[in-house]
């Protein structure tokens, strides 16, 4: 399964972005998909995920304004993001967990301005 994120940029603090990923395949049958995030300097961090069952994690960071979401019928997982801060900025990174694999998208950099 190949990942392809998209929806990054450049953003003011305040402001919104909603990422994407798009995978070469189903997502139906996985087990949860994610979304992680590594600034420069630091190591991966842990942002969201969401399971098949439909239970949500998030950073303690990003809680009440970020929301994961997916739609199996399109195979994408998204992440919505409001209320930036300079300290969201970070490549973004989409995983899926599936029982036949574990799979990571090549990142998009969200840069959020003071």
């Amino acid at each position: 399964v190949q990942l392809q994120a998209s929806g990054g940029g450049l953003v003011q603090a305040g402001g919104s972005l909603r990422l994407s990923c798009a995978a070469s395949g189903s997502i139906f049958s996985c087990l949860s998909v994610g979304w992680y995030r590594q600034a420069p300097g630091t190591r991966r961090d842990f942002v969201a995920t969401l399971t098949s069952g439909g239970s949500t994690n998030y950073a303690d960071s990003v809680k009440g304004r970020f929301t994961i979401a997916r739609d199996s019928a399109q195979n994408t997982v998204f992440l919505r993001m409001n209320s930036l801060k300079p300290e969201d900025t970070a490549v973004y990174y989409c995983n899926l967990d599936c029982v036949w694999g574990n799979y990571w998208g090549q990142g998009t950099l969200v840069t959020v301005s003071s």
